[in-house]
């Protein structure tokens, strides 16, 4: 499995806990002291390109929640994020902040991979789900209609 992968993946395991932790806790939990205890707690020593692909992408999709939070809510229609199962939000919150933030990855590279976990960890219809609402994003982005600095 390659590093970025493997990274995602990793990511997406972390953003599930701390949606669930948002929900149950009304504090507002400090990511990188919960990155800490990720690491900890699941005995992962990862050092180099791994874990550093995925502290960036854990850091980036949570301070930039309400934002991703926003497009996703603006791109996936009838669908609101509480109904959205918590695999398939986190990987679209994952996969937006990549397009977004991070030009150094072709956006035809993230889909894929965001599909790829869909299908791996969501339900039968995730990696469907997830293409349609990343697609309608990636043309957006192609359109000027989104602006990094937020």
């Amino acid at each position: 499995m390659g590093i970025r992968r493997r990274a995602r993946e990793l990511a997406l395991q972390f953003l599930y806990q701390y949606d669930s932790l948002k929900e149950s806790s009304a504090d507002s939990e400090d990511v990188e002291e919960l990155l800490l205890l990720f690491w900890d707690s699941n005995g992962l020593s990862l050092e180099g390109d791994t874990k550093e692909f995925t502290s960036t992408l854990v850091r980036g999709s949570c301070s930039n929640l309400t934002y991703i939070d926003g497009i996703i809510s603006s791109y996936s229609e009838h669908w609101r994020l509480t109904r959205m199962s918590t695999i398939d939000r986190n990987i679209l919150r994952i996969a937006i902040y990549e397009l977004l933030y991070l030009s150094n990855i072709p956006p035809p590279v993230t889909i894929d991979e965001a599909v790829e976990l869909g299908k791996k960890f969501g339900a039968e219809e995730s990696g469907s789900f997830v293409n349609g609402i990343l697609d309608k994003i990636r043309v957006a982005q192609e359109k000027g209609d989104f602006s990094n600095d937020k």
